[in-house]
């Protein structure tokens, strides 16, 4: 019966998270689904509690969190160890300390761009301009370039700083 209850969960809650508005907002339920859904949820609690606290607590945007703050302390470990290499005559305890930091730094980073859903940096995909794609040739093509191959670009500049055109 748990495993009905929770397939049945599982279902709703992709079906959801697939009605999305072409904006990035999501499609608000509808009485019916709010209903459908507070149902589940309370056949799951009373059939099983520990199990609905799992299903619950096993939103992966929890587990992010925790990695960063996990990546935070680590960080907060890693410049102790880079201060206590500074203070020390032991230049590898520094070093030890700066590679924590970045480490756990980009951890924490990867985590942080998980839990909100975007590349830091970089505009949404429909609205970046489309770039034209260049296909690639094999080692066999290589060389005989009939358009703008980096060779020939490079010799075309070399020839115009000869000339004193540039």
């Amino acid at each position: 019966m748990v495993g009905l209850v929770f397939w049945i969960y599982r279902e709703v809650m992709s079906r959801l998270r697939a009605r999305k508005v072409s904006l990035g907002g999501a499609v608000p339920l509808s009485e019916h689904e709010e209903r459908l859904l507070g149902q589940i949820e309370r056949a799951l609690e009373a059939e099983d509690p520990k199990f609905a606290h799992a299903v619950r607590s096993s939103d992966p945007r929890v587990h992010y969190k925790r990695r960063v703050v996990k990546a935070g302390l680590g960080f907060l470990l890693g410049v102790a160890l880079l201060l206590g290499g500074v203070v020390s005559k032991y230049v590898w305890i520094g070093v030890a300390g700066f590679l924590v930091m970045l480490t756990t730094a980009m951890w924490a980073l990867t985590s942080w761009r998980r839990i909100s859903g975007s590349a830091a940096g970089r505009a949404p995909a429909a609205a970046r301009p489309e770039r034209p794609r260049l296909r690639r040739r094999g080692r066999a093509g290589r060389g005989h370039a009939t358009g703008n191959g980096f060779m020939e670009r490079l010799e075309e500049r070399w020839k115009r700083r000869q000339d004193g055109d540039m």
